[in-house]
């Protein structure tokens, strides 16, 4: 698929935009006072692939997590900020990597200047922050509702204030909890800017609901050239997310590190317990890093035949399982062994 032309920005050495490949991101959900609470979700986040990490600086007092998080991790620190333009000044003062603003609800263009005098100094980007629930009344009142042209209009505006003080280091995100609104609000601004955008479902709901929302929303602008940065928004461990995030690249062919699975979805030929089987396959792969993939099958018409392009797999015959590799059956292997014969296998690829 052919990718929008962006301009780039650096985010902490995190290339956002133009040819860089699609970053993950995620957000702490420990009280921003709470310094060792947030390192340490911060190093699981690292740990989990997140490559951008945001944190809600609310107060004056929250601003002292910033260089806790900058000394526990390497990957770049967003600080989330609303209404005081002071707490985003003191931020980049303490060493965030990027600033996450709606430029409209900070205050005067003085205000906004400053912001902008104190990341540029530094040069660190700005990512517009635009929802449905953040459309000014203006806008609000011209359109109805917070329609997808709404949406943009707001972000280009925002964009606008920025660029008044000579400040494109821009990042723009436009999220919907509606996913055709999300759509069609980046496919609008896609059209009307070259800023990288930053793609997510706000509100998506629970690790059920929103990866399904999720996955329809950045997906479907992904494999249309849309989107240099994601967050998948989970009412979850934000660990998930970035699972999430990860498998979403992977599932459209934009990233191709780490084990694919593919697995049947059984019928009344499956005479092992599949379902148990795929399920601690993925969990025994989760953080390999392999560029390999993996079929755990019911039975022999979707083993070594429909998952012949698989390195390695199983498929389940009548309490046992046939290993196979690139299509050729290799040996027998008992029920109860299936999953760690598979794993050391797959450890000596």
């Amino acid at each position: 698929m052919e990718r929008r032309k962006t301009k780039q920005v650096s985010v902490g050495g995190v290339l956002v935009g133009g040819d860089a490949p699609i970053s993950v991101q995620s957000m702490l959900n420990k009280p921003a006072h709470d310094i060792e609470a947030s390192v340490k979700q911060a190093v699981e986040l690292e740990k989990a692939g997140c490559q951008i990490i945001r944190a809600a600086i609310p107060d004056k007092e929250a601003v002292k997590l910033i260089p806790a998080l900058k000394e526990a991790v390497k990957a770049p620190i967003v600080a989330d900020i609303h209404f005081d333009y002071r707490l985003a000044i003191e931020s980049v003062a303490a060493g965030v990597d990027k600033v996450r603003i709606n430029p409209g609800n900070i205050g005067s263009d003085d205000r906004v200047k400053e912001v902008v005098k104190a990341c540029r100094a530094r040069n660190i980007p700005i990512r517009i922050g635009v929802n449905s629930g953040s459309v000014e009344k203006e806008i609000l009142a011209e359109f109805g509702a917070p329609t997808p042209e709404a949406m943009a209009k707001s972000a280009m505006y925002h964009a606008s204030l920025l660029e008044k003080f000579d400040f494109d280091d821009i990042v723009i995100s436009i999220k919907s909890s509606d996913v055709k609104n999300m759509i069609s609000a980046y496919e609008t601004v896609a059209q009307q800017c070259s800023y990288p955008l930053h793609l997510g479902v706000t509100e998506a709901g629970t690790a059920r609901m929103g990866l399904i929302k999720s996955s329809a929303g950045i997906g479907s602008l992904l494999l249309h050239g849309i989107g240099d940065t994601i967050r998948v928004s989970l009412t979850d461990n934000p660990v998930n997310e970035v699972y999430a995030g990860i498998d979403i690249l992977k599932a459209i062919g934009l990233r191709r590190d780490g084990v694919q699975i593919v697995s049947c979805p059984t019928c009344g030929r499956t005479k092992i317990d599949l379902i148990r089987v795929a399920n601690e396959v993925e969990a025994a792969l989760k953080d390999c890093k392999k560029n390999i993939k993996v079929a755990v099958m019911g039975c022999v018409v979707n083993g070594p035949g429909e998952a012949h392009e698989a390195d390695i797999g199983i498929a389940g015959g009548d309490g046992c399982a046939m290993l196979f590799k690139k299509g050729e059956i290799i040996r027998k292997i008992e029920e109860k062994d299936i999953v760690t014969e598979l794993v050391k296998e797959i450890e000596k690829i």
